[in-house]
Order: C-alpha cells, then sequence, then structure tokens
C-alpha cells in the first residue's frame, strides 16, 4: 500500500519562505520519480518542479524558476520543495505525487501513480 503525506504547510507573508516535505511509504522511493503540483481554486492542477530518482535532474515551472528548489532524500522516503521569496500568487493546495520506472523529469500529470492528500500554502499581501 502506496501512501505518500504531505507537511509543511501554513500561511506566510510574502517574501517569506516554506519548506513542504513528503513522506512516501509502501514503496522503494529510490525507484520513484517524483513532481510536485499546485491548485489554486478554480483553477487547473499546474506543474510546479520534477526530480528524477536520484535527484541529479529537476525541472521546474517558469513561474518559480529561481525560488523554488525541489529535493529528495532517499534514505528518508521524502522529497522536499524549499519556497522562497513566496509571493501571493503562489497561494495553492500544493501534492506531491510519484511514478515508478520513468527516466525523464519531463513527466505529464496524468503518468503519475500516487499523490498525496495536499497541503494548503497561504502567501499574504
Amino acid at each position: 500500500q502506496v501512501q505518500l503525506v504531505e507537511s509543511g504547510g501554513g500561511l506566510v507573508q510574502a517574501g517569506g519562505s516554506l519548506r513542504l516535505s513528503c513522506a512516501a511509504s509502501g514503496l522503494t522511493f529510490s525507484n520513484y520519480a517524483t513532481g510536485w503540483f499546485r491548485q489554486a481554486p478554480g483553477k487547473d492542477r499546474d506543474f510546479v518542479a520534477g526530480i528524477n530518482w536520484s535527484g541529479r535532474n529537476t525541472d521546474y515551472a517558469e513561474s518559480v524558476k529561481g525560488r523554488f528548489t525541489i529535493s529528495r532524500d532517499n534514505a528518508e522516503n521524502t522529497v522536499y520543495l524549499q519556497m522562497n521569496s513566496l509571493k501571493p500568487e503562489d497561494t495553492a493546495v500544493y501534492y506531491c505525487a510519484a511514478v515508478g520506472h520513468v527516466y525523464s523529469i519531463y513527466i505529464p500529470r496524468g503518468q503519475y501513480n500516487y499523490w498525496g492528500q495536499g497541503t494548503q500554502v497561504t502567501v499574504s499581501s
């Protein structure tokens, strides 16, 4: 039974930082590419960042490039999203996702097999 559990969301002022965590269980984490997505009310669930199994390759949405950093700790079965210089437009529910045996960081949203429950990030102006 695979489960992804997110934490770290909350309320932060514009310009502040948050670190999201997603702890995985029920899978061999090092075999999975992972990604972060976000969804604001009334909007689609959009790609934020992706990372391959080794952590050596990453990809970011243009809107977060230079501000957010995705990383992973395979020993702890955890993927992180460090978010700096947060803006009100970053407000959304953030989801982590994982897919096995995909050797690319450019993975369509629909290809991810497993999803976390989401964690709310609210950035005040």
